[in-house]
């Protein structure tokens, strides 16, 4: 139970309104708005108003809010650990697979700057430069690129792993990716978890490559149809295609065993025809 008695009446409010919308609306997400620049915020807001209710506060107050929302929606307050860097509570009707989506969708790269951690694995692709050569050859090999000259420019040798994710980014690795035109940080709404009747989808559950799920249909429906026509098993949608097999599989039996019939007749007489003209063609004229 939420202990409210000693809390200021304005936080309590804040409480009281996050719990509001907890209840009203049933798709409810945990966002981190770290390195979230205020014009970029204000864009997002604007394009998804009347989709999504975006609502920020202390961290303490919102996890005071879920626990008291899950009086009436058992689960939501699974939601806090994933309260990370700058949280905020968004409430929506949308499906969660949907919202993450547009989400990702309203996203910008931007490069790392010194002191910020590495959002994933930052690799640095062999390949020319547009760098003359100079002091640049052992900058780049300082932070770990292998480097050298190649038509007069200099040329990254091989793929280099510069940074792990969760590194923090010196100012000299940040300066160099910087004049490289890597820009490795997404700027935008970045939802960690959502809540929707009682389950929680976190983010890699979320991150769906849609192609490969339509390949996955594609290739189920492909395999399956395959397995029907191999062992004979009738569908709407192979019955026809089994039975012109049967048919011509038939139609085949009886000429190569000379069963006679009227649709196979003409093809056995060809079939003899030819043989006949086969054994005359080893016969040597007098």
């Amino acid at each position: 139970m939420v202990k409210t008695e000693k809390i200021p009446e304005a936080k309590k409010k804040v409480i009281k309104d996050f719990v509001k919308l907890a209840k009203e609306y049933p798709i409810v997400g945990a966002v981190n708005m770290e390195n979230l620049p205020t014009k970029q915020l204000q864009n997002m807001r604007a394009q998804l108003r009347g989709k999504v209710v975006l609502k920020m506060s202390k961290r303490r107050l919102m996890k005071l809010a879920l626990e008291e929302a899950a009086k009436e929606k058992p689960g939501i307050e699974k939601l806090i650990p994933y309260l990370k860097g700058m949280p905020a509570l968004l409430f929506t009707k949308d499906n969660p697979f949907s919202l993450y989506k547009t989400l990702q969708k309203n996203k910008s790269t931007a490069p790392i700057r010194a002191g910020q951690s590495a959002p994933n694995d930052i690799v640095v692709p062999a390949g020319p430069t547009g760098f003359a050569p100079g002091p640049i050859i052992g900058q780049l090999g300082q932070v770990g690129i292998a480097a050298g000259i190649d038509n007069g420019k200099v040329a990254i040798k091989k793929d280099s792993k510069v940074a792990k994710e969760g590194d923090v980014i010196s100012a000299d690795l940040a300066g160099i990716l910087t004049r490289l035109g890597i820009e490795p940080m997404e700027i935008g709404l970045d939802l960690t978890a959502t809540y929707e009747d009682g389950n929680i989808f976190t983010k890699d559950v979320l991150a769906i490559d849609e192609q490969e799920y339509l390949d996955n249909i594609s290739n189920g429906h492909r395999w399956a149809f395959n397995l029907a026509m191999e062992c004979g098993i009738l569908t709407k949608e192979t019955t026809e295609l089994l039975v012109t097999k049967a048919f011509r599989d038939a139609k085949a039996l009886a000429v190569e065993q000379g069963i006679y019939a009227d649709l196979v007749m003409p093809d056995i007489l060809a079939r003899a025809h030819n043989q006949m003209l086969s054994v005359k063609a080893k016969v040597p004229e007098n």
